[in-house]
């Protein structure tokens, strides 16, 4: 049985300003983001990621559109009447106020019993595996512990969703990656709906059980990070989720030709005519001998990053490609720049996109 919405979004539009000087930040989005799942909203700057979190979360009325929760029109109610919290990118701890009394605040503010308070702060903290620093103040935490403080502060109310704007971005690179886990670990524990907004690629294939890629205030593609990877809608969303060779061809009843002469098969619906095809890095093989291959091309850079390799190439015709490969598969013999090789890719690789 599918599981019920906790989100939905229904034409929502959001404009600031009027005439000339209009600006449209959301442009008619609609979404349905399931109860218990992590869902994460992707794009760049100014895509409308945020704004449309800013919806969900009642901090702005959309100018046409409706926002519902539950299966329940909420677009018009108040933020603080609506079971959602946000954790944002700035922690905004207070800094007078111990880790448990910035947990509690919110509770505070809502006139909850203090029992009722000293349980669910003590339950927020043991979430976050803070309980032993209940008593420091922000000064006294790193960024990833200041990070589980406004973190457990949003679940202490236990929200029926968890809206969370780009909460990683100022942590450095291990805190990050260590916060990631620590966010998938509560979500499947808690069962609780994430909406996470980040323009990391990275950061949304690992998390997510589905994606939302957002580009101009339009929602593009949504599908499970696989999916998206894969099976990308067009090139800016193939462009924006990880590295992609991009190849014009000429596309005809399951065939896709490229440089003239070398033709490859495609999905048998792939759309007709001048299109450009995509194939990821980790799919273009190398091959020693170029007479054995489908294609030829001229190396012009190798570079290594440690557990991977990356291969620059110019095909007949001048485009270029990247291959990408574990750089100990290929026992250290990576090819050389201005070696000839033969390439080939991957079977069920090539996608044909929308421009």
């Amino acid at each position: 049985m599918p599981k019920e919405n906790a989100i939905e979004t229904r034409s929502s539009r959001k404009v600031y300003g009027a005439g000339s000087e209009a600006v449209v930040a959301l442009d008619d989005v609609s979404i349905a983001i399931r109860k218990g799942e992590f869902f994460t909203l992707l794009g760049p700057s100014g895509c409308g990621k945020t704004t449309l979190l800013r919806l969900i979360a009642g901090f702005e009325t959309p100018t046409s559109g409706h926002i519902l929760l539950n299966g329940q029109d909420i677009t018009d109610v108040p933020p603080n009447r609506r079971p959602v919290n946000t954790v944002f990118q700035s922690y905004a701890l207070f800094p007078h106020l111990s880790v448990r009394e910035n947990v509690g605040f919110g509770l505070q503010m809502k006139g909850r019993p203090a029992s009722e308070i000293g349980t669910k702060v003590e339950r927020a903290l043991s979430m976050v595996q803070l309980g032993a620093m209940a008593d420091r103040k922000p000064a006294q935490l790193s960024g990833g512990q200041q990070q589980r403080v406004a973190l457990a502060r949003a679940l202490a109310p236990s929200p029926e969703v968890l809206l969370l704007d780009e909460p990683l971005s100022a942590l450095d690179l291990k805190l990050r990656k260590e916060m990631q886990s620590e966010l998938k670990r509560l979500q499947h524990e808690l069962g609780i709906t994430f909406i996470f907004v980040t323009h990391d690629q990275e950061e949304a294939l690992t998390m997510s059980d589905r994606i939302g890629v957002m580009s101009s205030g339009r929602l593009l593609q949504i599908g499970s990070p696989r999916e998206i990877y894969n099976h990308p809608v067009n090139r800016f969303v193939a462009d924006f989720i990880g590295e992609t060779n991009f190849i014009p061809a000429d596309v005809h009843d399951g065939t896709a030709t490229i440089a003239g002469d070398i033709a490859m098969q495609v999905a048998p619906d792939s759309p007709q005519g001048r299109h450009t095809i995509a194939v990821r890095p980790e799919h273009v093989r190398i091959l020693n001998d170029p007479a054995a291959a489908p294609m030829r091309a001229t190396v012009t850079d190798t570079t290594y990053f440690g557990t991977d390799s990356h291969v620059r190439m110019l095909l007949q015709g001048g485009t270029e490609i990247v291959a990408r490969y574990q750089s100990e598969a290929a026992g250290g013999d990576a090819p050389t720049t201005g070696t000839d090789v033969g390439v080939s890719f991957a079977p069920g690789s090539v996608q044909v996109l929308q421009d």
